[in-house]
């Protein structure tokens, strides 16, 4: 369930175009299933042709407070059900109407002073609440954090019909015990050459010699330097592509920031104004990079987080898009609409990724047990493979002719020992 706010000047121009047929004549049966107009017969006065009663019934308490009228005081709330579901009774919708005025402060349940308010249905799965912000008391409704209220009690409400699964119980997983990695310094040194110092294993001696570092080894010990003469502009690439690889085999790197080809590819060519498109296709890189379920989750973590993902910021600006070309010409309806209703839709697509994070790491966990399992048979199967020596031996046997070395002491094979340093 999904709801979306706006603000208007006029009540008569707003209850005009929603009992009217509708820019697109996709208004069916507008009817009035509830509110509440403090005494007011607002039943009788929802009719097409007493539509100008029924907005001056609504307006009368902004009318009363005169200069301190809000300067849009009309409060315009759209509701929409999940099309994935049956849509709701006209009974129902009442209920759903009552329960948002009641959470975002509009008419609080029990309170003889709250604002006028109205409920009007013209489409299916949708419902309007309109209502106007000054209080029979003479006090004003604030609407700062209308929105939030608003969001909370649909998705309390979309839980209880059933529309949203419920979340799951967070599982406490076990403490994993962490290897320190090694560590890898890529900079610039004072003379200006490019060298990289930390650990000095085979392996990443060979991943610095792929990308073209010179391995040096000294009374200082094994080091890595890039030649004297590597022009400057290949510097960046062959440290970063040098950090990527180590990375990558699980070292921790810490490159020189003027060393970070990315970075130096940015300052070179600008994108212009397109300024989030860099940031966007930096997270689809790291979750093209993602090497497990948790790396994943972790990456996709900025799309869906509920707060500062990707996802709710562009939900926050096509919603502030609306109400701001409700700001500037409130006639516009249709057009605040079409982006209300992209808010809503990237807002279902939040709902529909509750709780992706979590399976993504369960299928990490699941994937590195199966892996484990394969491991076990592979590491039994060559501890009982038959060696080429003895391969040989058999086929000469077979063949009756000797095998040389057959019938003498077989020696153990021998193991270098690690070497000290």
């Amino acid at each position: 369930m999904i709801a979306h706010l706006q603000r208007a000047n006029h009540t008569a121009g707003l209850l005009t175009h929603l009992y009217g047929p509708g820019e697109r004549g996709n208004h069916i049966n507008p009817r009035l299933i509830t509110g509440d107009g403090h005494g007011a017969p607002i039943e009788m006065l929802a009719q097409p042709d007493a539509l100008a009663y029924l907005a001056h019934t609504l307006d009368a308490p902004v009318e009363r407070l005169g200069a301190r009228a809000p300067e849009r005081p009309v409060w315009v709330c759209s509701v929409r059900s999940d099309p994935r579901h049956p849509d709701l009774t006209d009974s129902q919708w009442a209920e759903v109407a009552r329960r948002v005025v009641a959470a975002t402060g509009i008419a609080p349940e029990g309170d003889p002073d709250a604002c006028r308010w109205i409920a009007v249905r013209n489409q299916v799965r949708l419902v309007h609440v309109v209502a106007t912000l000054a209080r029979e008391d003479g006090g004003v409704h604030h609407a700062y954090r209308d929105a939030f209220h608003l969001q909370t009690e649909c998705h309390r409400i979309a839980t209880e019909l059933g529309h949203l699964p419920p979340a799951p119980r967070p599982t406490p997983s076990a403490q994993e015990t962490h290897v320190p990695a090694p560590y890898i310094t890529i900079n610039i040194e004072p003379s200006g050459s490019v060298s990289a110092k930390g650990a000095s294993d085979d392996l990443s001696a060979t991943l610095l010699k792929h990308a073209g570092f010179q391995q040096i080894e000294d009374w200082y010990g094994r080091r890595h330097r890039l030649p004297t003469t590597t022009p400057t502009a290949d510097r960046a690439a062959i440290a970063t592509h040098a950090a990527e690889m180590l990375r990558a085999a699980r070292y921790s790197v810490d490159l020189d920031p003027d060393l970070e080809a990315s970075r130096l590819s940015t300052l070179a060519t600008p994108l212009g104004p397109y300024t989030a498109e860099a940031e966007v296709l930096r997270l689809t890189d790291q979750i093209r990079a993602a090497e497990n379920g948790a790396d994943l989750a972790q990456a996709v973590d900025h799309l869906l987080h509920p707060e500062h993902g990707v996802l709710e910021r562009v939900r926050e600006a096509l919603e502030t898009a609306g109400e701001q070309i409700t700001d500037l010409d409130d006639e516009a309806y249709a057009l605040a609409d079409r982006f209300g209703f992209a808010a809503e839709f990237v807002s279902a697509a939040q709902s529909e990724l509750i709780g992706a994070g979590r399976e993504l790491h369960r299928a990490s966990d699941s994937q590195q047990d199966h892996a484990e399992a394969q491991t076990q048979p592979d590491a039994r199967s060559a501890a009982i493979a038959t060696s080429p020596a003895a391969d040989k031996a058999k086929a000469s046997s077979a063949l009756g002719t000797p095998s040389p070395g057959v019938g003498a002491a077989v020696r153990p094979p021998q193991v270098p020992s690690p070497r000290t340093r």
